[in-house]
C-alpha cells in the first residue's frame, strides 16, 4: 500500500468512527434521533481503494462534485451493495442526462431552467430523479443557488414538474473559521424549508436539509440537518 497517497485503511475506518459517533452526540444535544442524520462522504479527489476502504467501513452514501470524476469510480465500485452515490457539485444542464442515469440524489438543482432539464431528462428515462433545491443562504456573489425569497416565488412552478421528486435543500454556508458563524445559516435553511413546507404543494417535500462539511457538521445538525457531506475529516487533506 502506498501511503503516501492511500491513507491507512485502520485510519480511515477510525475517522468514519469518530464521525459516527460525533453525529450521534450532536444530534442527542438536539434531542434528535441519531438515525434521522445520514453521512454523505464526499470523494472528490480520493482515490477508489480509499473509498472501498471507508465503504467497508460502514459508509453507504458518497457524495461526488465532478462526473468526468465520478463516472470511473461508479464504474469500478459497481459491484459493491449498498452503496448510493449523490451528485452535489454544480451542474451543467449538457451533463444532466448523465448524471440523471447514474445518481441516486442531485443536491444542488439552482435554478428553474436546470430544474426543467432534470425533469425533461427524467421523463425521457422514465424515472423520477429525486433531487434537492439549493439555497444561496448567505447571498453570495460567487456562489450559485436559489435566493431565499427567489425560492418562495417558483416553487409552485417547480412543484408542478412530474418528473423532479423535490425532498428538501441543500446549502453551503459563508467559508468560516468558526463553525458557530454557519448556525445562523443553518437555521435559516431550516426556517425556510418551513416555510415551504406549509405551502402544502403537491409534490415537492422538504424532509431532507443537505447541510453541514467536515467543520461545521455538528452546529448543522443541531439545527435540523438529515445528510451531512463530510470529505477532509475522513479521507484527510484534498488531492488535487
Amino acid at each position: 500500500m502506498d501511503t503516501g497517497d492511500h491513507v491507512e485503511v485502520d485510519q480511515i475506518a477510525r475517522r468514519v468512527r469518530d464521525i459516527q459517533a460525533r453525529i450521534q452526540q450532536a444530534a442527542q444535544r438536539a434531542g434528535r434521533k441519531p438515525e434521522a442524520i445520514r453521512l454523505v462522504a464526499v470523494t472528490k479527489t480520493v482515490p477508489v481503494e480509499c473509498i472501498r476502504d471507508a465503504v467497508n467501513a460502514g459508509v453507504s452514501m458518497l457524495g461526488e462534485n465532478r462526473l468526468q470524476e465520478a463516472v470511473p469510480k461508479i464504474q469500478q465500485l459497481t459491484a459493491v451493495p449498498g452503496v448510493q452515490w449523490h451528485f452535489i457539485g454544480r451542474l451543467q444542464r449538457r451533463k444532466v442526462k448523465t448524471v440523471v442515469a447514474l445518481f441516486e440524489l442531485i443536491h444542488s438543482v439552482e435554478s428553474v431552467e436546470l430544474a426543467e432539464e432534470i425533469d425533461q431528462r427524467a421523463r425521457e428515462a422514465g424515472t423520477q430523479q429525486r433531487v434537492l433545491l439549493e439555497v444561496n443562504i448567505g447571498r453570495e456573489a460567487s456562489k450559485g443557488g436559489f435566493a431565499p425569497d427567489m425560492l418562495l416565488d417558483v416553487a409552485q412552478t417547480i412543484d408542478a414538474l412530474p418528473n423532479l421528486a423535490v425532498e428538501g435543500l441543500m446549502t453551503i454556508p459563508p467559508v468560516s473559521s468558526e463553525a458557530e458563524a454557519s448556525r445562523m445559516h443553518f437555521r435559516a435553511l431550516r426556517e425556510l424549508a418551513q416555510s415551504l413546507a406549509s405551502l402544502k404543494l403537491q409534490r415537492m417535500r422538504m424532509h431532507e436539509l443537505s447541510m453541514g462539511m467536515s467543520g461545521d457538521f455538528e452546529t448543522a445538525i443541531e439545527e435540523g440537518a438529515t445528510m451531512v457531506r463530510v470529505g477532509a475529516a475522513i479521507f484527510g487533506a484534498r488531492r488535487g
